[in-house]
């Protein structure tokens, strides 16, 4: 079984993959796109805790919640999928 910190690492890869720093945003539902249907819910509230730690900034707009990775912890944010992924 998968842990929630490594959920979490996966979520914050997929959007350093997509290079979504900063003003460069992506919808909050495609954080559930490509993953088995038994993990979209979990990964859905585990996208919350980010955006509660400030890992994930979020941008209301008029046609739905656009999130992006916050530039100031990208340091912490690198260790992190690091710990998970050979990436960065």
């Amino acid at each position: 079984m998968v842990s929630n910190d490594e959920l979490k690492a996966m979520i914050l890869h997929k959007l350093a993959k997509k290079r979504k720093w900063g003003e460069s945003h992506t919808a909050f539902e495609n954080i559930a796109k490509g993953v088995p249907s038994h993990l979209k819910g979990k990964l859905k509230e585990l996208a919350e805790e980010l955006i509660k730690d400030g890992f994930i900034t979020p941008k209301p707009t008029g046609y739905g919640l656009q999130i992006s990775l916050n530039v100031a912890k990208s340091e912490e944010i690198k260790s992190i999928i690091r710990k998970y992924f050979e990436m960065m």
